[in-house]
């Protein structure tokens, strides 16, 4: 499961650059906890990562997020094996003081949503890939649902 470090040949053609995407707490939320009916596009974005279609991130704070819900859930070993899965698969986007406090000067009701946002930025990231189109609309980086991504990197 490591990461690609080109991004795949085109049938007969030159590369192709890949996206960079920053992934949601709730897609990688579906992924792992098998989330119906959302787990299959979810999925499906986490697996084209895998194979070099999309560079995946996530941000910082996403990491204990999960860490924390998948804790509660199931057990602290666990949620540890699945992490260092997940981080065979996606980079980390940086949340430092500068990410923080630009995330604050955010205009969305959403804090944690302004930082996913601002850490997708920074990141260069070109797409959100979140279900919560609503809280990303008119933000730094375009947000597409799971299912409107996919067709992106096919």
């Amino acid at each position: 499961m490591a990461k690609p470090a080109e991004p795949p040949e085109t049938a007969g053609g030159p590369l192709r650059p890949v996206p960079l995407v920053l992934l949601d707490v709730d897609v990688v939320l579906d992924v792992l906890g098998r989330r119906e009916p959302f787990y299959s596009d979810s999925a499906a974005v986490l697996a084209a990562c895998e194979a070099g279609l999309c560079r995946g991130l996530i941000a910082a704070h996403t990491v204990t997020t999960l860490f924390y819900l998948l804790a509660k859930r199931v057990s602290a070993r666990i949620a540890h094996a699945h992490l260092q899965d997940l981080l065979q698969i996606v980079d980390v986007a940086t949340v430092d003081g500068e990410v923080i406090r630009r995330a604050l000067g955010g205009s969305g009701e959403d804090f944690e949503d302004e930082v996913q946002a601002t850490a997708a930025a920074r990141a260069g990231a070109e797409y959100i890939v979140t279900r919560n189109l609503a809280h990303f609309s008119g933000g730094l980086v375009q947000a597409l649902a799971p299912a409107e991504f996919l067709p992106l990197v096919s």
